[in-house]
């Protein structure tokens, strides 16, 4: 009986857990904002327009951008929703040559540097 109960138990928590996660406003799906309480169909796809046209969110308070989405919504909405860092911009091939020349250089003054006695 006590192991039905422990099992039922953690199927419960296990169950609860991603409703209780916040959504990102930069990676969630039309349907994932859609599951969240006071985001229907409209506003989710406002959202995702409003991500493609205009880049990632930098934090909730942006969601004041987006048609629909006024003062008291947005602080309504604040604690299902979460802004993750952008991803860091990946260096270009022109940086990735200068990293390296600057390395070399380096490299040669260490090299001609010797010690006073």
């Amino acid at each position: 009986m006590i192991r039905i109960l422990v099992t039922l138990a953690l199927a419960f928590a296990a169950a609860t857990v991603p409703a209780l996660a916040a959504v990102d406003l930069n990676t969630a799906t039309r349907d994932e904002l859609v599951a969240v309480p006071g985001i229907g169909p409209t506003k989710a796809q406002a959202i995702v327009d409003h991500r493609t046209a205009n880049g990632p969110f930098k934090s909730v308070d942006d969601l004041r951008d987006v048609k629909g989405f006024r003062g008291k919504l947005v602080e309504r909405l604040r604690p299902e929703l979460t802004v993750a860092a952008a991803p860091a911009k990946a260096a270009t091939r022109a940086e990735g040559k200068g990293a390296q020349t600057v390395a070399r250089a380096g490299a040669g003054r260490i090299a001609e540097e010797k010690p006073r006695k």
